[in-house]
């Protein structure tokens, strides 16, 4: 699976934006295939975004999120060039990763 995150930061007036999306098919375990056969469940658990290594979020999802999620959030602290990094892991151990720098708004 592509583990690839698409991942922006800007400073905007002392808060840090952030915006990710992340490709994951994000299946429940409810839907059929062509063949009348239940696809596995398949879906991000945990993701995690730091900053400059210390961790400003920590979210919990399950199967009701849709397939390539998208995340924005906020944080205070940041500045212009430091390093912004969302990681996810799903419930089959797989994991993605991405990371940009601080820009200003």
């Amino acid at each position: 699976m592509a583990s690839r995150i698409r991942i922006r930061a800007q400073l905007k007036g002392g808060e840090c934006e952030v915006k990710a999306l992340m490709r994951h098919p994000m299946e429940t375990g409810l839907r059929k295939d062509q063949l009348g056969e239940t696809i596995p469940a398949r879906f991000i658990e945990t993701v995690t975004v730091t900053h400059n290594e210390n961790i400003v979020l920590e979210a919990h999802w399950g199967a009701a999120v849709s397939a390539n999620p998208f995340l924005g959030m906020q944080f205070e602290g940041g500045s212009v060039d430091d390093i912004v990094k969302v990681s996810w892991r799903d419930n089959q151990g797989e994991t993605g990763e991405g990371e940009t720098r601080i820009r200003q708004g």
